[in-house]
């Protein structure tokens, strides 16, 4: 399993248990620019309704880049949100051949945060660039969404067990059922049966995990069960999408939660120690 620096977090946990290793996990997203590369948008103030947005991520030597390395399926990953936390989208863009890229997204006016998780060719790892957009028109922001550990889509239910603890691994499990019963033939979805997006309140820092298991291995079964192993990078209030995808139709399930502040164990400064480098954006 990958965080969003692209690094294996499954080294991280599996020799101390899941509940029990602290691991340090920098939010990603807060940058327009990381390691030499930076996200560039041919516009940053927008109309509202269905825009085409263009973009490209310009590399070390002041070029666009043009060739990726694909993670889940996919040479990039676009996420659009306000910054009221509503309004998400994961969508996949087109890249030309002189590497800009283009996708087409529905946008009510206010300030929004795009997220674009790339892995350039040559570069060790994905990263996770992030910008901001001005959508024009009269701005109503939403109230944050209460805590709660159920969400309904249309006839599906999904259910929120575990807890996201600040500094330390934990696992996270949705239960989906649809009509009061459990979905057992979720699709793979980006080489997965759910894929998980949790944004910081207050920043939109961005920490970007996938389930743990793939579709296929004879082990992970097509629901209704969906596990991920998450860190929080901080305490505080944060926003989690699960997109899932279920009779042809991905869906959106969208929670608010708190976290539980754990002070470090004895072995979190080694691991600090051991892994800034390759956790902490640059």
């Amino acid at each position: 399993m990958r965080n969003h620096t692209g690094h294996d977090m499954t080294a991280h946990t599996n020799h101390a248990g899941h509940g029990d290793h602290s691991t340090h996990a920098a939010p990603g997203g807060l940058s327009v620019s990381e390691n030499g590369h930076t996200l560039e948008f041919d516009s940053t103030i927008l109309g509202a309704g269905t825009r085409t947005v263009t973009f490209r991520v310009i590399g070390p030597d002041g070029r666009p880049v043009t060739e990726y390395v694909p993670e889940h399926e996919k040479e990039l990953h676009l996420i659009a949100v306000r910054r009221d936390t509503s309004g998400f989208q994961h969508v996949h863009p087109v890249m030309d051949e002189k590497g800009t890229w283009s996708v087409e997204v529905a946008l009510e006016p206010g300030d929004w945060r795009f997220f674009a998780d790339v892995h350039p060719a040559g570069h060790d790892g994905t990263m996770t660039l992030g910008i901001d957009v001005a959508v024009a028109g009269h701005y109503e922001p939403r109230p944050l969404p209460a805590i709660d550990r159920i969400a309904r889509i249309d006839d599906h239910t999904v259910t929120l067990d575990g807890e996201l603890v600040a500094g330390r691994a934990r696992e996270l499990t949705f239960t989906v059922a649809r009509d009061g019963e459990p979905v057992t033939d979720l699709q793979p979805y980006l080489a997965a049966y759910g894929h998980l997006v949790a944004l910081r309140v207050g920043d939109l820092g961005h920490l970007h995990v996938h389930p743990e298991g793939t579709p296929g291995d004879g082990v992970t079964a097509p629901g209704p069960e969906i596990t991920f192993m998450a860190v929080a990078p901080s305490d505080g209030v944060y926003r989690l999408y699960l997109d899932f995808l279920h009779d042809g139709v991905v869906r959106t399930a969208e929670f608010t939660v708190r976290t539980t502040a754990t002070a470090p164990g004895p072995d979190a400064a080694h691991s600090h120690e051991g892994h800034h480098d390759a956790h902490a954006h640059h």
